[in-house]
């Protein structure tokens, strides 16, 4: 049985999710004291209290304890990360099928693969080759995997989408230990790298050409045949 508190609390998130939603409450703008909120909403300071440490470790509002400018419980721009860890935990706790991820991923590095081909500046594109470049290093498992992730990332964020960016940062990192394990798993891992390396090359090289679908195809290949090991 769900007991008063827990109701009254997500009463109070739900009124200011409503106000935030509605676009009532903007950046900048604050909310009411405790005080003053719990009476508005015949709820208890404890729940109020409660719902906005939730929107606090969202990235939503900042909460500064005195009397100047910046005291009080501030609405703010949420950090793009923000929605990034929200995401990345609810993908650590929920079993989702691996297949399922990997269209996932498939849809978003393909999309990013296509935009990037035509807006990725030169410094980007070199800041991709030296993620390469570290991954032709004598490197192990997870060394690899970390410049694999900083490549991937890499791509997403020169397609210029932020929202689709963080999604694939929350979705790379929250199957970072399926696919190190995957990497551990191989009978020679040294031809695995060889391979890996050599297929980012070629998804650099038609980024470096401005040739979005090819690029696309071959991000897409690349996933799924890394896929094609952990099943």
């Amino acid at each position: 049985m769900t007991s008063t508190r827990g109701l009254t609390y997500e009463m109070v998130l739900a009124h200011v999710e409503k106000r935030l939603t509605s676009g009532e409450l903007r950046p900048g703008d604050r909310l009411p004291p405790e005080r003053e909120l719990a009476a508005q909403l015949g709820a208890s300071r404890q729940a109020v209290r409660e719902a906005l440490r939730v929107l606090q470790a969202q990235g939503v509002i900042r909460s500064q304890v005195g009397t100047g400018d910046g005291s009080g419980t501030v609405v703010v721009a949420a950090p793009a990360r923000a929605l990034g860890r929200v995401l990345q935990l609810h993908l650590a706790v929920d079993s989702f099928p691996v297949d399922d991820v990997t269209e996932a991923r498939v849809m978003l590095e393909r999309f990013s693969a296509g935009l990037a081909a035509g807006r990725a500046t030169a410094a980007e594109l070199l800041a991709m080759t030296a993620e390469l470049d570290a991954m032709d290093a004598d490197l192990g498992p997870e060394a690899f995997s970390d410049a694999d992730i900083a490549f991937h990332v890499a791509i997403a964020a020169a397609a210029g989408n932020k929202l689709v960016n963080e999604l694939t940062v929350a979705i790379r990192e929250s199957v970072r230990g399926v696919l190190l394990g995957a990497m551990h798993d191989q009978g020679d891992w040294i031809a695995l790298r060889d391979r890996l390396r050599a297929e980012h090359r070629a998804i650099h090289a038609a980024l470096s050409d401005g040739d979005g679908e090819l690029a696309a195809d071959r991000i897409e290949a690349h996933i799924r045949a890394f896929h094609g090991r952990l099943t």
